[in-house]
């Protein structure tokens, strides 16, 4: 599976409008870490490349005797069976040995099949057309092969470029003698047959799909060998053995059971040997499992489905005990009752892009009990008596503001309250004050605390004795 769109020229899947440089599309890909570095000899050059088709299913080696130098993800022409094939260019250079090393496969063959060209518009179109026909040709096939009643199922049908070979692909458990099939294929399909077995692996790895991790299959994605799996490795890792569990897509168990394998062997060769059984006063107690992790093995008592966990160290001291001759009376199991403490959740992680929504409404929760809190302390000081000392006073927030003095109502003074100051009026800049006395208008004092009748500047009244000082 992967991105299947980078070979059709057009800027999907990874935006590398078909030159895909990654390897990181298909399971046949490698990546190239040899591209970029100068060699002294360039004629040692290898001269092979590894080409890939039917959008890296298969791939194979071709020697390049012309001149050309490829890219990565062109198509070329290469030679086929009777005919020509095209293919895209997967690996070139020094990289190509390691990679036939790896396979066996020796680079001064000379039957190695070469590159002719470039592929040309012709090639192209008679690519598409032959392409076009394996989804009908398979159909076809599958209906001929039940008619026979042999035990198979096709899988793939491959066409070659020019249209005159096809490789059928199949899955059969059991040996199929299909001679009679052949034939049949041959004048059907005017082409010449060729038959390859796979296994249900191969075919998952074909086809593609979702495995029970959520992922997509390793065998679609990057696997490309297949190792043996068997219930031992599940044993090893105290798996349940649950064939419906156990096994992947294909019907076989999952390859993902090696992975983690030989972790578990290299862990369990602190464990002691020969521990399956051990004598107790009260029996003999029979391993269940290992545990790993908490370096723990869990044994059980005759006549009892309780399991008893037990340290390796103390395992240890009951084998030799028992190698002496001494039963001891208790198995002296380790509590793993014990619950792990409650984590408590950060208010705030300060992750940009991961702030999930539980965290912006505990901050809209906390911001509007801040609003309400304050509201509430802006009511209680509103309704709250002024004091004896503030009754008067000009508040902050009025001081500078001319304000006319408005007559107390009811005539009088409150019995036991301090009588409320009389406020100034606005006054211009003041005269520089004579030696002899501050003079004073013609009328003189204004004890109603309006503007005076004289010519001198307004004043107000002149304060009294504080009554509270």
């Amino acid at each position: 599976m992967g991105c299947s769109s980078c070979g059709t020229g057009k800027p999907n899947g990874c935006k590398s409008n078909g030159g895909c440089a990654t390897g990181g599309c298909n399971r046949m890909n490698a990546y190239d870490w040899l591209q970029n570095l100068p060699f002294a000899d360039p004629e040692a050059a290898c001269k092979v490349v590894e080409i890939s088709f039917n959008n890296g299913s298969r791939k194979d080696f071709f020697r390049n005797n012309t001149l050309t130098v490829f890219e990565k993800g062109e198509l070329v022409t290469v030679e086929g069976v009777s005919g020509v094939d095209v293919g895209e260019v997967n690996l070139m250079g020094e990289i190509v040995r390691i990679q036939m090393k790896k396979r066996g496969v020796n680079e001064f063959d000379p039957e190695m099949k070469k590159v002719l060209r470039r592929a040309n518009e012709r090639d192209l179109e008679l690519l598409k057309t032959n392409k076009a026909r394996e989804a009908e040709a398979l159909i076809r096939a599958r209906a001929i092969a039940r008619q026979l009643k042999l035990e198979m199922k096709i899988s793939e049908v491959e066409i070659q470029a020019d249209g005159r070979k096809a490789t059928f692909f199949y899955i059969a458990d059991d040996r199929v003698d299909f001679r009679e099939l052949i034939k049949i294929y041959a004048s059907e399909f005017k082409v010449k047959v060729e038959m390859r077995q796979i296994g249900a692996r191969q075919e998952a790895a074909k086809v593609g799909g979702i495995g029970s991790c959520g992922r997509e299959l390793c065998c679609s994605t990057w696997l490309t060998d297949f190792k043996s799996v068997n219930t031992t490795a599940a044993r090893y890792q105290n798996l349940s053995i649950n064939q419906t569990k156990l096994s992947g897509q294909c019907g076989r168990l999952k390859c993902c059971l090696n992975y983690e394998l030989d972790t578990y062997l290299d862990a369990l060769q602190s464990f002691p040997d020969r521990a399956d059984t051990i004598r107790v006063a009260k029996g003999t107690a029979t391993l269940i499992k290992k545990d790993i992790f908490k370096n723990l093995m869990w044994y059980t008592l005759p006549d009892s489905n309780k399991q008893y966990p037990l340290t390796i160290e103390r395992v240890r001291k009951i084998l030799s005990q028992n190698a002496q001759g001494i039963i001891p009376d208790e198995l002296e199991a380790v509590d793993v009752t014990s619950t792990k403490p409650k984590e408590v959740e950060p208010e705030f992680v300060d992750v940009v892009g991961q702030i999930s929504l539980r965290s912006l409404e505990k901050n809209d929760r906390r911001r509007k009990q801040q609003q309400q809190q304050q509201q509430q302390q802006r009511q209680k000081g509103g309704n709250r008596p002024a004091g004896p000392q503030q009754q008067g006073k000009t508040p902050a927030t009025q001081q500078g503001r001319p304000q006319q003095n408005r007559p107390a109502q009811g005539g009088g003074q409150q019995s036991g309250a301090r009588p409320a100051r009389p406020q100034q009026q606005e006054r211009g800049p003041r005269p520089p004050r004579p030696q002899g006395g501050n003079p004073k208008g013609q009328g003189g004092g204004n004890q109603g605390g309006g503007p005076t009748q004289g010519g001198g500047a307004p004043k107000g009244p002149k304060p009294g004795p504080n009554p509270g000082a």
